[in-house]
């Protein structure tokens, strides 16, 4: 009897399950949702870089697909052996004793504080800053050393405690708090025991501190030195941590109804999408996967013996099966990459959404025209003009910090600047500029594993950028001096979790195996253009420049207004 598995990977925008044929990874059955209140603009502040989300969008997406993808391939519940979810993350969210998220509570339900505090939120950045002092400096286990060695107000810890000492009834509701993918994962579960659910490696290694040679997270000693409230958590979160090959539980009865499925169905420990994308993308030792949405997670996998008790400085962490149980799993990643491009084109519509769409010079329905064709085509046509501007010809130089910077070294604090306008300068070149700085960015993390002696042979290229647009490999090729193949996949981080879903089932023996049967083929190669390779290396040596500038400039700023407190 054929079985299937199905894969759910939660973007920043919306959720899509794939159902899979575990025999040679085809796809039988897409569906996708979009978040509304996301959608919405509500609870989120980008001037405050505060970005909340609501979990009854993610529920409602779970099970609006899943439920789509059953109804639509037509295989038999029975023959749907096991589901693995993927989310964004560092993506934590508070819930009461029995699991239930704060914000589904009446009282909680408008409060941004109780939603989840999604990935791109930087309002931690203090918390993030005394986190990463106090390792510096307590004399005690340094616990940032296995997370590149500077932690993130992106991460987990960060997150909590600037909530905590935010919102006086958010820190006495939460009884604990998850991770997105722990927590849509138990949701589903049949373990509704918080104190024995399996809660993900990837997630608990890369963001939380988690590791093995302490024994799982930092000590109360640690925490309490943060915040008293830190280390009453640490006794209500775990110790132990599971990667994805294994089984969290089955489907509990209330979502088997729900989704047309069986308790039959095994649920397998939660992961984070960019981890999950690079098993989809069947990823090997020394090639390096490039997660390119919104922003960018580079994910490479080596021996342990390799990696031994090195670490690997200034990434997003090391962590013993965050990607392939039995291999370090490495991350890095830019904090921006389709955003700065989203970012322009924001700025360049505003016209349309603020001028032409209140006038009274022409009907709705030739206003919804214009819009629709402005935002199907801007992109595009910038792309089109910013090709024919020869590497002569003078380009801005732009930095990718529009959201502070993931790796190497992160600092959320830092901001995006452009340099060498001129009266010349028009919108195609700037957004060639824009294209150069996510490309220097990638550059500045290639670098940086090669310098910590981590060898990168292959790079290979998923998600939307990569597959939609020619323009940015080609550039990417050529700044990074290396081949770049695309993954055929839309859907490799569904398609990665569907990866692991079948292990857990028991269809494979490893996940090594299942993605070589499953993985995502390739669909386009870009190789460096010899004769641009060192232009782009010149305009990099800029790049750096005012790289320098910036920073240095950000830092002086900082001790003076320290010095003057």
């Amino acid at each position: 009897m054929k079985k299937y598995v199905i894969g759910l990977d939660y973007g920043t925008d919306s959720v899509r399950a794939v159902l899979i044929d575990t025999e040679n990874g085809a796809e039988l059955a897409t569906s996708v949702s979009y978040y509304q209140r996301w959608k919405e603009g509500k609870f989120c502040k980008p001037e405050e870089n505060q970005f909340r989300q609501h979990p009854l969008d993610h529920i409602e997406g779970l099970e609006k697909t899943i439920s789509t993808v059953v109804k639509e391939s037509g295989v038999a519940p029975e023959n749907i052996a096991s589901i693995c979810i993927d989310t964004t993350g560092s993506s934590p969210l508070p819930v009461n004793k029995d699991g239930i998220a704060l914000s589904l509570l009446p009282e909680f339900s408008e409060n941004p504080n109780a939603m989840m505090v999604l990935w791109k939120d930087h309002t931690s950045i203090n918390e993030a800053e005394e986190i990463n002092h106090l390792a510096r400096n307590w004399g005690g286990e340094d616990y940032t050393k296995f997370e590149g060695g500077i932690y993130s107000s992106e991460w987990f810890w960060a997150k909590i405690l600037h909530i905590n000492r935010e919102d006086e009834a958010v820190k006495n509701a939460a009884y604990s708090w998850m991770e997105h993918c722990d927590y849509l994962t138990f949701l589903l579960s049949d373990n509704q025991d918080l104190a024995t659910f399996k809660r993900s490696r990837c997630a608990a290694g890369h963001k939380a501190m988690w590791h093995e040679s302490w024994d799982g997270l930092p000590s109360k000693e640690f925490l309490g030195q943060l915040d008293s409230s830190l280390a009453e958590l640490r006794d209500r979160l775990y110790d132990k941590t599971y990667t994805s090959d294994e089984v969290a539980g089955n489907l509990n009865e209330e979502w088997a109804t729900k989704l047309g499925l069986t308790t039959n169905t095994v649920i397998a420990v939660g992961t984070f999408d960019a981890h999950s994308g690079a098993v989809g993308a069947k990823v090997e030792e020394n090639t390096l996967i490039r997660i390119m949405g919104t922003s960018t997670c580079d994910i490479m996998v080596a021996p342990n013996e390799i990696i031994g008790d090195k670490t690997v400085k200034g990434i997003c962490g090391q962590v013993d099966g965050s990607v392939i149980p039995g291999l370090m799993g490495l991350e890095a990643g830019q904090s921006a990459f389709g955003d700065v491009l989203a970012w322009y084109k924001d700025i360049l519509t505003w016209p349309t959404h603020n001028i032409l769409m209140n006038s009274n010079l022409i009907d709705e329905n030739q206003k919804q025209l214009l819009k629709e064709e402005i935002e199907n085509n801007l992109i595009h046509n910038l792309t089109l003009e910013a090709e024919k501007i020869p590497l002569s010809e003078v380009v801005p130089i732009a930095l990718d910090w529009i959201n502070g910077r993931r790796t190497p070294d992160a600092n959320q604090e830092l901001k995006m600047a452009i340099s060498n306008l001129s009266l010349g300068t028009k919108a195609p070149h700037i957004f060639k500029a824009l294209v150069n700085a996510i490309c220097f960015g990638a550059k500045k993390i290639v670098d940086r594993f090669e310098e910590e002696g981590v060898k990168i042979e292959k790079v290979i290229g998923i998600g939307g950028v990569a597959r939609k647009s020619p323009f940015i490999m080609q550039t990417l090729a050529n700044v990074l001096n290396m081949p770049i193949v695309v993954a055929e996949s839309d859907q490799a981080p569904a398609l990665g979790a569907a990866i692991y879903a079948a292990v857990t089932a028991g269809i494979y023996l490893t996940v090594q195996e299942a993605s070589q049967k499953m993985g995502s083929d390739f669909e386009a190669e870009y190789f460096p253009q010899v004769e641009k390779v060192e232009k782009y290396a010149e305009f990099m040596k800029q790049y750096q420049i005012l790289a320098d500038f910036t920073e240095n400039n950000i830092k002086s700023k900082k001790k003076l207004t320290v010095e003057s407190l």
